[in-house]
This record gives C-alpha cells, structure tokens and sequence, in this order.
C-alpha cells in the first residue's frame, strides 16, 4: 500500500521547515550579538574569536563561519547605523558587505538579496547612509588617497597573499596546481589566494613561503641591498621580522641587526628566522621612544617600519576602524617624529633610512616626512603611496631617504 501525504500535511512541513531555518538565522544574529558586546577592540578581534569559541563548543564549524562573518560585517561599517538595534545593525551590514545573494538575506530581507551586485555606494544609499558616515576623517588622508575607493575597501575582505622564498618557486607552484585551488602568481615571487586558504596546512610557512600583504612584499623594490654586498641592516622596529627576512632573501650576506620594545615579539621572530634558515643576526630590545644605547651603533640601511594607526588594514581588521579615536592621529605622529629622532644619528653617512608605516593619513606620512628632512637635512630620492585598497590588499607608505656623505 502506497503512503498518501496530505496537502494540509504538506504544508505543515513546509511551514516547520520555513520556522527551523528562520529561527537559525536569527540564532546567528543573536550569537553575533552576544560576542559583540563581550568584545572591548582591546586586543585582535581574531584572537578574541578564537578564545570564545574555543569556550562556547556548541558551535560547529558552519556556525562559526556565519557568526564571525556576521561579526567582521558589523565592524567593517564603522559607526554607520549606531543607533539602530544591534541586530538589525549586523543584518544591515551584512548586506552592504555581502557581493552574492544569499540565504540569510533571502529568508529575512528578501529585497535587499535582490540588490547585491551594485556598488557599495548604491547599497548605502538605499538605506540612507553615506561613506562619511563609515569615515568621516577624510580631511586627514594623504594627497594620493581616492577616498571612495579606499572606504569602499572596508566592505571586502582582503585577499591572502604569500611570498615565496628564493629557491621554492617550483616545488611551491606545483604543490597549488595539485591542490585544485585558485591562484594568481604576480611575478616575481608573490601568490594571491582566497583568504580562506590555510597557508600554514600546505606549506612549511618561514621556509618556502611567507605569510606577506602584497603592499609589504612590493617594499623589496625600495630596499637598496646590492646582492653581495655585507651591509650592516637594521630593522629597528623588527615585529614579527616579515621584512627582515625579505631583506635577506634580497641579499644573504647582510649583517642584520633587529630589534623591538617587546620581549616577546623578538621571541617570536627568533622561531621564524630558525625556520628561514637566518643564523647570523644580533638582536636586542629597544625603547625607541627614548635614547638609549644602542650595540653596533653604526648602519649602512635603517628599515624603520614604525608603530602607526594601521589604517592601511583596516579593511583586513575592521575592528579598529570601529573603535578608532581620530587623536589617535595626532599621538602616533608624534610618537615616530620621537623615534626617527633617536634612530637616524645611527645612519652611517651617505647611507639609507626607509621609513614606512602602514597608514593613510597625511600627519603619519608626508609631515612625518617633512619633519625628517627639516631636522636631519637628509635628502629624499622617493616617496610613494602602495595603494592596496584597489586590489584587495592593505596600503603602505614608504619614503626612502640618503643621508649626506661626511
């Protein structure tokens, strides 16, 4: 005997269906939620995520995969739609940050699912808010900077980029075409990937390739490292040691000093540089902001990659755009004049000192600039802007400087 469904038990099951999919949505956005008002932007939003959902193990991995979205999309509008619920904040985010329609969209606001494609002006517009509402500092952004492109940047997450180290060209661009994944190569040495490629699951990061923003990989065009040449370096704001290890890609034979305020960052670049293969290096911790000694006080090329707002990357760590207080500006500029003022005297005479941040904002970069030559009367050969925010990557500024010969 055949089973018959009736029409009415039919539609009691759609009807279940359509509540069970509504409620996980919404389920979605109240998670969202809940995390975003535990979060106070005082450390890496990314690190913050993974302590909560190491802590909350109801989650599976397509539920975190929404909710972190959901929350990176609240963030990357910056203080549009404050005095709306956060809820309905997220979901209007979401949106103007979302490229596809989708189902979320579809199932709680089907109209703007049908509005997907056009730009991200056009979505702004349709709910009544504009791009100054998402950045209103306009007035101090650096001469080069197209503020619509740059603030559109914010609703797109970056794309993931690695550098690939001299002598892995071959194994690393077989190991991605056997990998089925989509990929550009830039020549000479950089990869574009989805950001959700795991880098760190196919490749031995540090050895054959570098975790490193397309922006920062272009500074090797600016670094004045004759092959062969034993160069006294020192990356004097050294981080995680990205550009130091580029440097000695560049040239081996330099004679590389790092250093950095924190302990355990140096600790960090130490495990990088073992697994890079860079043996002979000196470093130590250094206060830049204060003159203190300094060991081999005398370099042929500072790289001096100072602290800065960041603002260049807001697009990859939207949570700083959301929590930014534009006397920030003021404060870090006047953190790297200090700085550069305690760095430069350890210039060699006709040697080179790279200043570079990661920012956009005219008061961290041409001033700073400004106040180099003014004070040291060091000549500058090139000054430029890597624009990223059109290419789905972050932005740089870099000034390269010749001190005078004695």
């Amino acid at each position: 005997m055949s089973k018959v469904i009736c029409g009415d038990c039919n539609l009691t099951i759609a009807f279940s269906f359509l509540y069970c999919t509504v409620s996980r949505y919404h389920s979605y956005l109240n998670s969202a939620k809940q995390i975003l008002q535990q979060y106070n932007g005082e450390e890496p939003f990314a690190s913050f995520l993974k302590k909560y959902f190491s802590a909350n193990k109801k989650y599976g991995s397509k539920d975190r995969k929404q909710v972190s979205n959901l929350c990176y999309c609240f963030f990357r509008i910056g203080k549009i739609a404050d005095d709306l619920p956060v809820e309905e904040k997220i979901l209007m985010a979401f949106f103007l940050c979302s490229n596809e329609p989708n189902e979320i969209l579809e199932t709680l606001k089907p109209e703007w699912n049908r509005m997907l494609r056009v730009s991200p002006i056009e979505k702004l517009s349709s709910v009544n808010f504009q791009l100054s509402s998402a950045f209103p500092w306009k007035g101090e952004l650096s001469n080069e900077i197209d503020y619509e492109k740059y603030c559109e940047s914010f609703f797109t997450q970056p794309d993931l980029f690695i550098r690939i180290r001299p002598g892995y060209a071959e194994p690393v661009l077989l190991k991605l075409d056997g990998l089925k994944v989509q990929y550009e190569f830039i020549s000479p040495f950089t990869i574009r990937l989805p950001n959700s490629f795991k880098a760190d699951q196919h490749f031995e990061l540090d050895k054959e390739v570098v975790v490193q923003d397309y922006s920062s990989q272009n500074i090797a065009h600016f670094l004045p490292l004759d092959h062969g040449k034993n160069l006294k370096v020192w990356d004097c704001c050294a981080g995680s040691g990205g550009k130091s290890i580029m440097a000695y890609d560049l040239n081996p034979h330099i004679e590389l000093t790092v250093s950095d305020v924190r302990e355990s960052i140096l600790a960090n670049l130490k495990k990088r540089f073992q697994k890079a293969g860079i043996k002979k290096y000196k470093t130590f911790i250094s206060d830049l902001r204060s003159q203190l000694p300094i060991p081999n006080s005398q370099f042929q090329l500072i790289i001096c990659d100072v602290p800065c707002t960041g603002s260049g990357t807001w697009s990859r760590t939207p949570e700083q755009l959301y929590y930014f207080n534009e006397n920030k500006i003021e404060e870090y500029s006047a953190l790297q004049k200090r700085i550069v003022s305690n760095v430069i005297p350890h210039l060699q005479p006709g040697s080179s000192f790279i200043y570079i941040t990661c920012s956009i904002f005219k008061k961290e970069n041409e001033k700073v600039v400004e106040f180099i030559k003014q004070k040291f009367h060091m000549q500058l050969k090139q000054m430029e802007l890597l624009k990223g925010y059109d290419k789905k990557a972050d932005s740089m500024f870099i000034a390269v400087f010749s001190s005078l010969s004695s």
